[in-house]
């Protein structure tokens, strides 16, 4: 089987894995290695490229390396993306690793309250793959991850409201071209005190989302890190027309390609067919 490429992968650019700091230093090349170890056609750097504005994290909800962009009052500062650095790198994989077809891009958060932000920082353009996500929803005069948000609001109330702002974020920008992790309220979903997360229960919402995905024209990521059986089902019921796989991998070890055989079934079993490169859109 053929491996799709995985365009959704974090390396030492991204602000989550810690940054450019000396312990992740060659972490891009590291995961070129394994890409091409495992077989893997091509892969998309996608690097954060997140913008602050009074983001509140609980310290728990964050690994240790994240947890020095928390300022005293609990709000994540992360630096700017070095767009040089990250381009530099880039090219150096690129000349290291010839087999290996190596994309730029970002996964871009809240890309329908930074659009400005991100046009003045770097040419979204002239990458091959920019990836919109959304991370956090308004509490009040500030912003929450869902992770945050499960500790003060209804588990049913975070599920909801993020799935409501999807919409949003769809008619808010123009500058991405997939939409990442779907369920990513779902991977914080506290079943300790809520039992186990059920999609079905929010199929509505879940489809709400799914319409405005599809009437935009833009294409839906299979985040492979939850494989979801049912999301690409819904997706071509609303009129989905494209998907692209994504491992949202942060390490050479953490799964680069992580589940791809089993998405590509999922797909194929509702119609989505390859393209005729490794990073094509998969369509139906």
């Amino acid at each position: 089987m053929r491996l799709p490429a995985d365009t959704h992968v974090h390396s030492e650019w991204s602000w989550d894995t810690g940054g450019p700091v000396p312990e992740n230093a060659g972490r891009m090349a590291a995961m070129c290695e394994r890409a091409v170890r495992i077989g893997l056609p091509a892969i998309a750097f996608t690097e954060h490229l997140d913008f602050n504005g009074r983001v509140r994290f609980h310290p728990d909800d964050l690994l240790p390396q994240q947890r020095k962009y928390l300022d005293a009052s609990g709000h994540l500062v992360v630096p700017p993306l070095d767009v040089a650095g990250y381009l530099e790198s880039i090219d150096r994989c690129r000349h290291r690793f010839p087999e290996l077809r190596i994309l730029t891009g970002v996964e871009f958060g809240q890309p329908h309250l930074f659009d400005a932000e991100a046009r003045a920082l770097l040419d979204l353009d002239g990458l091959d793959r920019v990836n919109g996500s959304l991370h956090t929803l308004a509490d009040g005069d500030e912003r929450a991850e869902p992770g945050t948000l499960y500790r003060s609001w209804a588990p049913d109330d975070v599920v909801i409201a993020y799935l409501l702002e999807v919409p949003r974020m769809v008619a808010g920008s123009d500058s991405f071209a997939v939409v990442t992790h779907l369920d990513y309220a779902a991977r914080a979903w506290p079943v300790g005190t809520a039992g186990p997360f059920e999609a079905t229960r929010f199929e509505e919402p879940f489809r709400v989302a799914l319409r405005a995905i599809a009437g935009s024209g833009r294409a839906l990521e299979m985040n492979t890190r939850r494989l979801e059986p049912w999301l690409p089902r819904w997706w071509a019921e609303e009129g989905g027309r494209a998907i692209s796989f994504g491992s949202d991998a942060h390490d050479a070890h953490e799964g680069i390609a992580g589940g791809f055989p089993e998405a590509v079934a999922m797909v194929e079993q509702v119609g989505f067919r390859a393209g005729r490169r490794a990073e094509d859109l998969w369509t139906r």
